[in-house]
């Protein structure tokens, strides 16, 4: 699958007006790879170089966590999530998985031996503030924002 980015605008102002992306991704483990591919392309196309490797781990939580948890029962239906990219302001990028599981993600407290339960934690490092939504449609989208570095 080719993914294209959106050219971006010619100014920083209408960037910050007009930058979007969304994309359907099937809920199967190769998505998490496809889905850090489309973010990386998108910023990178966008000229936000300093948001990629945030981006890209939020991201890969996220849409992990989405397979995890709200793939279909069936191998025929997989399911999908929607990945969104925004750019709400100059110094912040949105970035937002939606998915049909009305579960929400849950804070562990992982101990050193532990593989997993750390994805809370690198929310809350990478995107303080970040927030679960339900959707119209009885699931979820998590809204994460990363800010420029200084």
């Amino acid at each position: 699958m080719i993914v294209i980015a959106p050219s971006m605008p010619v100014t920083m102002r209408d960037a910050a007006r007009t930058a979007y992306y969304t994309q359907t991704l099937t809920l199967v483990p190769s998505t998490v790879r496809l889905a850090r591919m489309s973010i990386r392309t998108t910023l990178e196309c966008w000229g936000l170089h300093e948001f990629v490797e945030d981006a890209v781990q939020v991201v890969s939580e996220l849409v992990t966590n989405s397979v995890q948890h709200a793939a279909g029962q069936s191998a025929d239906d997989p399911g999908c999530c929607r990945l969104t990219v925004q750019r709400p302001t100059h110094d912040v990028v949105a970035v937002i998985v939606s998915d049909s599981s009305p579960r929400r993600p849950v804070r562990c407290q992982p101990n050193a031996e532990s593989e997993n339960g750390r994805g809370m934690l690198l929310l809350d490092a990478l995107a303080p503030g970040w927030r679960v939504i339900p959707t119209p449609s009885g699931g979820k989208a998590v809204h994460c924002e990363l800010r420029a570095h200084s």
